[in-house]
């Protein structure tokens, strides 16, 4: 039995960051927060289909809001190693706030626009690209260093649960209350990530200020184009999302299969955060590994097979439970994804580097949603989800193992930071 719990005791979520207030108020505020913004996101999918009955523009939404993604990325993390952090990840976050707000009053108004919601969308991703890049530079700033792969973990986690209960909570809301309603919970759960950011202390930059332009923004490149473990940190993730993202095929799925089951679309939309709950609870294990340069390539690899076998499962148990192993995969890479670039840069490049972050991960999958909507346009539902998922499998082997300092990199001896 001694044996049994320590080996539990090994595999169990790592709460110790939880003992620092500051990071704890930020967790608990981004929990409920991202409960609202992933409603938002069902509902915004929703809504697009059921005004123009087309994948391609719910796939629309995607680069739509990819390039203030990367604009506004890249620049608030320059201006996040230069700024008070508490104040900008503020401004950032009201931003977010005023399109919620957007997209409810247009949900009320009863005019239906595609175009409206595509606007929207993209304000929305001005404040949503500035918060998360200076979010990411916060949490170094606020536990020590050795705990910054748990605190990620816990940071991954809440997300995750974020995104199962806010398509969950979708299914029901948007079959007994309608779009309007989704968004205005989703201001109201809001709030509580706007309190957080209040409650923060104080956060100057460290070390040298760049000033923030693009000098900046290229110096923050630079430092990631000459270091071949960031660099194909950020590679493979684009590979796992661009070709292997199947969210913007919910809706088609859903009509096909399902008889345009709300309740269906929301189970599909969860799926994937479903398994990365999971895996969060169970990931005591994940900050001892170091290879993470092939474990990266081996997880993103099963993703991408468990994405391609879920299009052709039939029952909605199994599509559910196929996307979960993949959604664990996911979360297991961001985790090391994250912990590299924020033990790995100093503090002077962490706003740089969580914005080069946060626009492959957000701008990443919004590629596979147009992939994953013009590919099904043109070939159908089943090819273009599970081509997707077998192209990324076979390019992120190829790729991962091809790269010697990826491949051979030691989480433990190839830090270029102390921990």
């Amino acid at each position: 039995m001694a044996g049994v719990r320590t080996g539990l005791k090994r595999l169990a979520l790592d709460t110790r960051p939880l003992g620092v207030p500051a990071y704890r108020r930020l967790l608990l505020g981004q929990g409920v927060s991202f409960i609202g913004f992933q409603l938002t996101a069902v509902a915004v999918s929703g809504q697009m289909f059921e005004i123009t009955g087309s994948s391609l523009w719910v796939g629309l939404i995607g680069p739509v809001s990819l390039v203030p993604l990367v604009v506004f990325g890249l620049w608030g993390g320059a201006v996040a190693d230069a700024v008070d952090r508490r104040r900008l990840l503020l401004v950032g976050s009201a931003v977010a706030w005023l399109a919620t707000f957007a997209l409810l009053f247009h949900a009320w108004s009863g005019r239906g626009s595609g175009y409206v919601i595509l606007a929207v969308v993209a304000v929305q991703a001005i404040g949503f690209s500035i918060s998360s890049a200076t979010r990411g530079a916060i949490i170094p700033r606020l536990v020590p260093p050795e705990l910054v792969a748990s605190a990620n973990t816990l940071n991954f986690l809440v997300s995750s649960i974020g995104s199962v209960l806010g398509p969950l909570l979708a299914g029901v809301v948007l079959a007994q209350g309608g779009y309007a309603t989704a968004y205005l919970i989703d201001a109201i759960l809001f709030s509580a990530g706007f309190y957080a950011a209040v409650r923060l202390p104080r956060l100057d930059p460290l070390g040298e200020i760049s000033r923030p332009g693009l000098r900046s923004v290229f110096e923050g490149l630079s430092y990631i184009a000459t270091k071949p473990i960031v660099l194909m940190s950020f590679a493979v993730d684009v590979i796992a999302m661009a070709f292997a993202m199947p969210r913007a095929l919910f809706p088609e799925m859903t009509a096909d299969r399902f008889a345009g089951s709300a309740v269906a679309f929301g189970w599909l939309s969860a799926a994937i955060p479903i398994g990365a709950v999971v895996a969060g609870l169970f990931s005591g294990w994940v900050g001892r590994v170091r290879r993470q340069g092939v474990a990266l390539t081996l997880v993103i690899a099963l993703w991408g097979v468990t994405v391609a076998a879920a299009a052709f499962a039939e029952p909605l148990w199994l599509i559910v439970t196929l996307l979960a192993i993949g959604g664990a995969a996911d979360l297991v890479s961001a985790v090391w994804r994250q912990t590299i670039l924020q033990t790995y840069a100093p503090d002077e490049l962490r706003g740089r580097m969580q914005g080069a972050f946060m626009v492959v991960v957000a701008g990443g999958p919004r590629l596979g949603d147009l992939r994953a909507g013009a590919s099904a346009t043109a070939f159908g539902l089943v090819p273009a989800w599970a081509g997707g998922g077998l192209v990324c499998a076979v390019l992120v082997l190829v790729t991962g193992f091809a790269v010697t300092a990826f491949r051979r990199y030691d989480a433990m001896t190839d830090r270029a930071v102390p921990r």
